[in-house]
């Protein structure tokens, strides 16, 4: 016998597949959904964000209307990415700067973009052991967003996450990324501030970080300048400060500063947040901030509508059918890639068209 709870009545329902002593977990309404994550609800929070993750198309609709349901409460934290090469101390950094931050009265939530990557090891999983007192923490919360087998899966999950977070009364969120492949562009593209950091001794001039990302960066810290580091420290700190000068700042607003910081020792950090807080103070005066994020709105309903046409195709049993013998014949070099790619999209729109699944008018 389980326990089967919904907002309207209790009842016992059986299950034979359950020990008769575990008990079913209780069945949430949007309401129970929405007053849980309001009220900053830890376990219903952490449903919600399952549900914002489930794949299940039911959860997904609900997750829809409690998204709506909150959207009031969103949209006045700090939203940070914070990105570097794996071994720039983004763990210890996080929890130095978490804690500083929650002893100034702030509530912290930490997202991760990549918390499974094979090519990378990074996990936010590990990461979450090596900040112990930040993730014990009652006014902090860690959480990994799954990134659903591609990149498009990772923003639609951390975006919602973010602002569940927002509406729970988190007011900073801090989003991670390993500092490999596509994901600093991702978290520069759902965030207000875009954090880099580097280690001392330049090494290989931008230590394997692309000056792609260095454009997008609002801030670059030169971390671990603790002890025989702050020679080291100080000769790259102005060696970033150098390439920023090259670069054309992304706004006339904001030229980006570089810092030396220590997340063992916290020297640097509080500084870092006073650049953080007016950089935010700037640009919501100017209405840049807003601007910012009404962009960020549009691109991720693109990036939504890409997912969901690829998932489409993908799954159409016609183009499931040729995929395998039109990729041996690119493979082969009969036809190219783009032939390939133009007869699949013609297929599955022809087929699509004919079984009633997409509308074309």
């Amino acid at each position: 016998m389980t326990l089967s709870v919904d907002t309207a009545r209790v009842s016992v329902v059986p299950d034979n597949n359950r020990p008769a002593w575990r008990a079913q977990r209780a069945i949430l309404s949007l309401d129970d959904y929405a007053t849980g994550v309001l009220s900053g609800d830890r376990v219903r929070l952490a449903r919600a964000i399952s549900l914002v993750e489930s794949s299940n198309p039911d959860h997904q609709k609900l997750a829809q209307h409690l998204l709506i349901r909150v959207s009031p409460h969103t949209g006045r934290a700090h939203r940070i990415g914070v990105t570097g090469v794996p071994g720039v101390g983004k763990s210890t950094f996080i929890e130095s700067f978490g804690n500083m931050l929650i002893e100034h009265g702030h509530r912290v939530a930490v997202l991760a973009v990549d918390p499974s990557s094979s090519r990378s090891g990074g996990s936010i999983l590990g990461d979450k052991t090596r900040m112990e007192t930040l993730a014990n923490n009652p006014d902090a919360y860690i959480r990994p967003s799954p990134s659903s087998g591609r990149l498009g899966g990772v923003t639609r999950t951390t975006r919602e996450t973010m602002l569940l977070m927002e509406a729970a009364g988190y007011d900073v969120i801090l989003v991670e990324t390993v500092g490999a492949g596509q994901n600093e562009i991702v978290v520069a593209d759902m965030t207000d501030f875009f954090l880099v950091l580097m280690l001392p001794g330049a090494g290989d001039e931008l230590q394997g970080i692309k000056k792609g990302v260095l454009e997008l960066a609002d801030l670059i810290a030169v971390n671990k300048c603790e002890g025989d580091n702050e020679q080291k420290a100080d000769a790259a700190r102005q060696h970033y400060a150098n390439a920023l000068h090259i670069l054309t700042p992304a706004s006339p607003n904001w030229q980006p500063p570089v810092l030396k910081i220590s997340g063992l020792t916290g020297v640097g950090i509080a500084q870092l947040w006073e650049r953080i807080e007016k950089h935010h103070e700037i640009f919501q005066q100017s209405g840049e901030l807003e601007a910012i994020r009404k962009r960020q709105k549009i691109k991720w309903m693109w990036n939504l509508i890409e997912d969901k046409l690829l998932d489409a195709m993908r799954a159409h049993p016609t183009v499931k059918a040729n995929l395998g013998e039109i990729g041996r014949q690119v493979e082969q070099g009969e036809i190219t890639a783009p032939l390939a790619a133009l007869e699949l999209l013609e297929m599955f729109g022809l087929a699509a068209r004919l079984d009633g699944s997409l509308q074309i008018s």
